[in-house]
């Protein structure tokens, strides 16, 4: 996969490790988002509007026979950004490790990553907190 989180500062107690269940054919490169699957389950980000549930704090080798993988939850990352976002304005999931604005009629939901913490440039990247609203 590309686009991996690159850490700018960890939160909490080391960026608040919370352990989920992943498939174990599932490769998982560290720094990667990842999405809630079932029931406290993790899987890689693949598409929009899914919903974030941490990024990968270590990597995760397929049929390695593991089927556990901490994510931070607290944060300030280095994301890449699909799109203009405004300092401070709310990101959601875009694909494959990269996030967009949320609409106004979405923040609502509850579905973003975290705030963007300086501009947002199409195809570049900029710190968002996570875990941090």
């Amino acid at each position: 996969m590309a686009n991996e989180a690159i850490i700018v500062n960890l939160l909490g107690d080391e960026g608040d490790v919370i352990e989920y269940t992943v498939p174990n054919t599932e490769a998982v490169p560290k720094g990667t988002l990842m999405t809630l699957s079932g029931a406290r389950g993790c899987l890689a980000t693949s598409g929009i509007n899914k919903t974030f549930i941490g990024i990968a704090s270590t990597e995760k080798v397929a049929n390695d026979g593991s089927t556990n993988l901490g994510l931070y939850t607290k944060g300030i990352f280095d994301l890449m950004v699909v799109g203009a976002v405004g300092i401070g304005e709310p990101v959601k999931l875009s694909g494959a490790n990269t996030v967009c604005r949320v609409p106004t009629s979405e923040i609502v939901s509850g579905a973003y990553v975290g705030k963007i913490l300086e501009t947002g440039v199409d195809g570049a990247r900029a710190e968002v907190a996570i875990g941090v609203y």
